[in-house]
């Protein structure tokens, strides 16, 4: 029986024989790794990615497909929204299959509606993750991976480089989906950085968020005033001269780090 894709769970479905083999060449699954899938779907690409690691664990809130994949016994279905998924837990219980040392390996052609809340709710889970391969809107990529100063650099670009290299891969077109999407898509890779900064997650956040709040105007504008009421007469040195798509990641990092040690510098004080 066929599956009408569902549009309310942004189903778009990878028919491109070709385009499947070239990324699950890039994700290259071994046997004896923990690979988990996000909307495996149909199981276009679950198919060749199990036939190389032998076994899988895929995410699937379509209950429909959910009861087809589990009727396959190298499949481990969880049955939920990813959003709610406590990639930790899953971790330790692979962690008791495969042994300690493995991580992770997050795969999946996301759903385009909610790409960025599965990106930041990943991102809680990074210390249990070896890399994440995922198909997305290519506009949502050029984001991630932007440098600083390009039109494309944002709070998406900051948010995650602090945390993973990010490399684009494969431009897929409309065509290689059914239905099609109405926008073109790109296979991305994220690979957790092995020795990141020691970062407030929450404070960067709210920090990247006033300084993207107005684009085009300087910093001084925006940051500034932020910095001004919340650090008093003790700003962090930092060139307000610049826009925000202007100032590196690194540069960010160092100013939340600076205005975390302020924070706890007041707490302590008598």
């Amino acid at each position: 029986m066929k599956h009408i894709p569902r549009k309310r769970f942004g189903q778009h479905f990878l028919t491109d024989g070709a385009v499947l083999s070239a990324i699950v060449r890039a994700i290259d699954p071994r046997p004896g790794e923990a690979v988990v899938e996000i909307g495996p779907g149909m199981g276009a690409m679950t198919d060749p990615i199990v036939e190389c690691c032998e076994h899988l664990t895929v995410v699937e809130l379509d209950r429909d497909l959910a009861a087809r994949l589990r009727k396959r016994p190298e499949l481990t279905v969880i049955e939920s929204d990813v959003l709610k998924v406590d990639f930790r837990e899953v971790a330790r219980l692979a962690r008791a299959t495969y042994g300690e040392a493995h991580k992770l390996r997050v795969v999946g052609n996301l759903p385009y509606n909610i790409s960025s809340p599965i990106l930041f709710h990943l991102l809680d889970f990074v210390d249990v993750v070896e890399d994440q391969h995922f198909m997305l809107q290519k506009e949502v990529v050029e984001r991630m991976a932007a440098s600083p100063g390009k039109k494309d650099f944002g709070r998406l670009s900051v948010m995650l480089q602090w945390r993973y290299d990010i490399e684009s891969l494969i431009d897929v077109p409309p065509e290689c989906f059914d239905p099609p999407p109405r926008v073109d898509s790109a296979v991305v890779r994220m690979t957790p950085l092995q020795h990141p900064p020691a970062v407030d997650v929450a404070l960067l956040s709210e920090l990247v968020a006033v300084a993207f709040s107005q684009r085009r105007k300087m910093l001084r504008n925006t940051l500034g005033h932020w910095l001004n009421e919340r650090c008093g007469e003790d700003v962090p040195v930092f060139d307000l001269q610049r826009r925000a798509e202007e100032v590196p990641v690194a540069d960010y990092v160092a100013l939340v780090t600076a205005v975390g040690l302020r924070d706890a510098a007041k707490k302590t004080a008598p």
